[in-house]
């Protein structure tokens, strides 16, 4: 989908996927949130194959929003709120190349937000250099449905979630409090 009146999507790889659905499904102007993988083929977009870390793909989260209440720039700001962009290949414990920290761009303003958003406010969120891979999104692949609405789901019944996932939607919704969906 391309941005038109009501409707744009970015999809935002920022470690595991249950996070940054979690994370950015919480906020006001953002439609849907589908966990999934991109920068891989499709013969290896599955769960399994994509921790192996030997497919190219990252998890990924396609972030579906209405631009006239949130800026693709706002988007990428929470994006970068709710994981560590100076970490290559990593978030926490969870290491390879399929927790990168990457934007899939659908056209070029994406891109140009995108460059823009690491230059003047990435950048000064963190004391180390943002590695975040900027590219054109090829394809999506969406997870399979066990991984849709994970943390909405499974919340803390899953320690993962109790240690990784609560306190980034918690740092997501302390920061951008009047950001959040009444329904989140």
């Amino acid at each position: 989908m391309s941005q038109n009146e009501n409707k744009a999507s970015i999809t935002l790889g920022g470690g595991c996927f249950w996070c940054i659905e979690a994370a950015l499904g919480q906020i006001e102007g953002i439609q849907k949130a589908i966990s999934g993988y991109a920068g891989g083929r499709a013969e290896t977009a599955n769960y399994r194959s994509v921790c192996s870390g030997t497919t190219n793909h990252a998890e990924v989260v396609q972030i579906h929003y209405d631009p006239s209440v949130i800026t693709t720039a706002e988007v990428l700001e929470i994006f970068f709120t709710a994981h560590d962009p100076t970490t290559l290949n990593r978030q926490g414990n969870d290491v390879g190349p399929q927790y990168r920290s990457v934007i899939f761009y659908e056209n070029e303003a994406q891109k140009a937000a995108a460059e823009k958003v690491i230059k003047e406010t990435a950048s000064k969120m963190y004391d180390q250099p943002v590695v975040t891979e900027i590219a054109p999104l090829e394809a999506f692949y969406p997870a399979e449905a066990e991984h849709q609405d994970y943390y909405e789901r499974v919340g803390n019944r899953n320690p993962y979630c109790t240690f990784v996932i609560s306190p980034k939607v918690n740092k997501v919704r302390k920061k951008y409090a009047n950001r959040i969906q009444v329904n989140s």
